[in-house]
């Protein structure tokens, strides 16, 4: 299918990978907080629990207090205990319940428990002390210091760029507690670090983040890290005879804009993963208007964008040995008199009519046109991520992102990295009945919505009549996964905040296919 790459080791020399976390200011105070997140296993009976390592070693340093304070307590799965005056270096000292000590992989669940586990009780952690208005936090490794990481940058992010700065929430840092595994630590900032950048994009408010300033922002965010940033304008989609992608964008007064990013670290002869996005900066569903009540969360209709540019900053920083293309059109689907209607007929870029039936799945629209223009790049992969369907939140809803691929081997790949990274994938079929739902509609050649039942169904199907042929395709459903957290599912994710997902798990996915025989980190 492709080339594989020889075996690599990370080399984070580029952009670097400082992440800052944020916490609650008390006052005016300038005295350094700092605190310290722990970790305890529950035992057998009720009441019985057994300290990390690296808590036990702290604990006798300060007589026994933990334990001492732990006891007569009935611990509670997954949740986090503060305690003050346990020793003078730290103010306060978070103790997280990581459940049952000997877990693993559970491919039932399609997660690795342990690193689950350990992001979930080290988020808590982080939370708990950041909520006090600690202003440095420190973490143990908790057995695998990259999960660790994870969970403490992923935990207390927030969004507040548009507060007056008297209002904001300060800035504090994460720092890492007894860290032997210093690379694993520094790998899972980087990946969180690249979540938190696309969770940023996501909640950017859409007249902020039009298709042109979030060209410039990726210009700004990936130049520098060695990824080429060229922009389309409207002018150049015309020229190309991207119709239906222009279609699609003429109901809004901002211009459409295709941003194109190449990242060249394999050999020049081997043939490039290609990544395309749909990605409406605003999707109110033209003339086919979405809920009222729900308008103001479609600004994440860009999630496609900003996990992609997430995704090409971290591959950047690492130095992978693979060559990575993203096409990513950007637009809005807004209702007005230029605005498409139902009913209306439109051509790709390779002479098949669609018929438009319904102008809220603009999606499949755009990346109609964008699929049949990527077949000059020659990928060896297609990757298409969007909010595609609505439809298909409540079949997998907010545990899992849907996928569909036409390659057993990839979907195993796939799923191995939803497992290691806690972000799972779940697969759909791609049958040949879904097909024929999309075709024979009348006097066109195909449908941008189908006939009958299954509709989550057919949006592969429709892709795989303008992909290019003889190539692997897999398609990601951001639809429920890309949006707001509802803080059940993973608990280091804040509720209401936008997600970023499914981020880390494509970095890991990336990562096992420039890489494959580096090993990972697991739990002891």
């Amino acid at each position: 299918m492709f080339k594989r790459a020889a075996s690599f080791k990370f080399l984070l020399k580029c952009c670097g990978s400082k992440v800052f976390v944020r916490h609650q200011t008390g006052g005016s105070c300038d005295v350094e907080k700092k605190g310290l997140v722990l970790g305890v296993y529950e035992g057998c009976c009720p009441g019985e629990f057994k300290l990390t390592p690296a808590a036990d070693k702290f604990d006798k340093c300060v007589d026994g207090k933990i334990t001492a304070l732990l006891q007569g307590i009935k611990l509670r799965r997954n949740k986090a205990y503060v305690f003050g005056n346990v020793g003078d270096e730290f103010f306060q000292v978070a103790v997280a319940n990581l459940g049952p000590e000997s877990v693993g992989e559970n491919p039932a669940e399609g997660l690795e428990q342990c690193r689950e586990n350990i992001r979930t009780a080290v988020g808590l952690g982080t939370t708990a002390l950041q909520d006090q208005g600690l202003t440095r936090i420190y973490v143990e490794e908790f057995t695998n210091a990259e999960a660790a990481a994870e969970g403490a940058a992923l935990a207390v992010w927030t969004y507040q760029d548009w507060k007056n700065k008297e209002d904001r929430i300060a800035e504090a840092k994460i720092e890492p507690f007894g860290i032997q595994d210093d690379e694993g630590w520094r790998v899972g900032l980087l990946k969180a670090n690249a979540q938190n950048i696309a969770r940023g994009i996501q909640e950017a408010p859409s007249n902020l983040m039009s298709p042109i300033l979030i060209c410039r922002y990726a210009a700004e965010l990936l130049c520098p890290c060695g990824t080429k940033v060229d922009l389309w304008d409207k002018n150049w989609l015309e020229a190309n005879k991207f119709s239906a992608f222009l279609s699609m964008a003429k109901g809004s007064c901002e211009p459409p804009a295709l941003l194109q990013l190449s990242y060249c670290g394999g050999n020049p002869d081997e043939k490039p993963i290609l990544m395309v996005g749909k990605n409406a900066t605003f999707d109110s569903g033209g003339v086919n208007l979405k809920r009222c009540g729900d308008l103001s969360l479609e600004r994440a209709d860009i999630s496609s964008a900003a996990v992609t540019i997430a995704v090409f900053r971290a591959v950047s920083q690492m130095q992978l040995p693979i060559n990575l293309i993203a096409m990513i059109a950007l637009y809005e689907n807004m209702p007005s008199g230029m605005a498409l209607k139902p009913g209306d007929v439109l051509m790709a870029r390779n002479g098949k009519t669609i018929l438009m039936e319904d102008v809220a799945l603009s999606g499949r629209i755009v990346s109609a046109d964008l699929l049949t223009y990527i077949d000059g790049f020659q990928p060896c992969l297609v990757m298409h991520m969007g909010t595609t369907d609505t439809t298909a939140s409540p079949v997998v809803g907010y545990p899992a992102t849907g996928v569909w691929s036409t390659s057993d081997i990839l979907w195993e790949e796939l799923f191995r990295a939803g497992m290691l990274t806690g972000d799972r994938f779940w697969r759909f079929p791609i049958w040949k009945y879904f097909r024929t739902r999309i075709k024979d509609h009348g006097g066109t050649d195909t449908s941008n919505r189908g006939r009958g039942h299954g509709k989550p169904q057919m949006l592969t199907p429709f892709l795989l009549e303008f992909a290019p042929p003889c190539v692997d395709l897999v398609h990601f459903d951001l639809t429920d996964t890309g949006r707001a957290a509802r803080g059940l599912i993973m608990p280091y994710l804040r509720k209401g905040l936008m997600t970023g997902r499914p981020t880390r798990p494509l970095i890991q996915f990336l990562y096992r296919v420039a890489c494959p025989h580096d090993p990972f980190s697991v739990c002891c």
